[in-house]
């Protein structure tokens, strides 16, 4: 299964709730799922940051859907096609 097949699963079994939760509660959750997997990093847990790296998918894939807005392609655009690495702020 490719991630645009995954995104729209995801919408004909979520995107009704997702409308009803709107944008800005989307966007909690996924704050809230970005500091869990932040604290299984810390942590280095490496079962929890599987599932708070699939609970932050799920909840870019919900906000793809609720703007309907092509993210796969974007991501292959911008990651695959291009590489925006040189302007990164790496240390050497």
């Amino acid at each position: 299964m490719d991630l645009k097949e995954l995104r729209k699963i995801i919408k004909e079994k979520y995107y009704e709730i997702d409308a009803k939760s709107g944008k800005l509660f989307l966007l909690a959750v996924l704050f809230e799922e970005v500091g869990e997997l932040a604290e299984a990093v810390r942590k280095n847990d490496v079962k929890a940051v599987e599932e708070e790296l699939a609970d932050v998918l799920f909840m870019v894939l919900s906000l793809a859907n609720y703007f309907d807005v092509d993210v796969e392609s974007k991501l292959i655009e911008k990651y695959v096609k291009g590489d925006p690495s040189g302007r990164w702020d790496l240390p050497h």
